[in-house]
């Protein structure tokens, strides 16, 4: 195989690997939206792109380290925290949790209510981190 072909067998593969990139990100968005609409978070996000302009996204009453990854905590409600920053006056930066999504006990959670609360919040980190790469790819591009 000569220089050229191994360069182009490698571009082949790179366009591949970009465009299988983006069908997941439209499929991930897709499945985001219908769990906006099957978690009720529409209430407060008719709008469903403002869903995003928050800086991260949390859950309460369910694990979602490694080794507690879906377990419910007893005792505790179950809640879908988002993370928002705004300046107050003094011009300080001031970090606000905010509940998108209220379910109560986590011990009374049906088991396929918990595995859409965990879809969505992984969804919605996953959207976050091609939201973060294509604000870098835009910077890099000022620069090159």
């Amino acid at each position: 195989m000569t220089n050229i072909e191994k360069i182009n067998s490698l571009l082949d593969k790179l366009e591949e690997k970009l465009g299988s990139s983006s069908s997941l990100r439209e499929e991930n968005l897709k499945h985001i939206g219908q769990l906006v609409k099957t978690l009720h978070l529409d209430k407060k996000h008719s709008n469903f792109d403002t869903i995003f302009n928050y800086k991260a996204m949390n859950l309460a009453g369910i694990g979602l380290k490694n080794e507690d990854f879906g377990e419910i905590r007893e005792g505790k409600y179950v809640q879908i925290i988002a993370i928002a920053s705004e300046i107050n006056e003094e011009g300080q930066k001031i970090i606000k949790n905010l509940s998108l999504g209220y379910y109560g006990k986590a011990e009374r959670l049906k088991e396929k209510d918990k595995q859409n609360i965990i879809e969505f919040v992984l969804r919605w980190r996953y959207e976050k981190t091609f939201r973060h790469s294509d604000y870098y790819q835009r910077l890099l591009a000022t620069i090159t």
